[in-house]
């Protein structure tokens, strides 16, 4: 019974989340052959200013040993103003 929670900052619609969900489910359910009704998802979004407390830290340093993918940034290369977006770190 995989239960995916997606966790991201704030502004993209709801018809790039529901799509977002609609592919993950596919591909759980593929590559684990689970039926639909097993697979749950949830989306939360985290303001940009918390994401190093409330997701980098307990989601992500605190669990580096269960990642399977890793993240290509750390938290000291996170701008903190509004507007900031993932591409301002490339």
């Amino acid at each position: 019974m995989p239960h995916v929670v997606v966790k991201l900052w704030p502004g993209k619609s709801e018809q790039q989340k529901t799509r977002l969900a609609e592919e993950i489910v596919k591909d759980v359910m593929a590559v684990l052959h689970y039926g639909e009704e097993s697979v749950s998802l949830a989306i939360e979004e985290v303001k940009p200013e918390d994401w190093t407390e409330k997701v980098y830290k307990p989601d992500i340093q605190k669990k580096w040993d269960k990642l399977y993918k890793k993240p290509g940034y750390s938290p000291s290369k996170l701008y903190k103003k509004p507007g900031y977006s993932p591409s301002d770190l490339e």
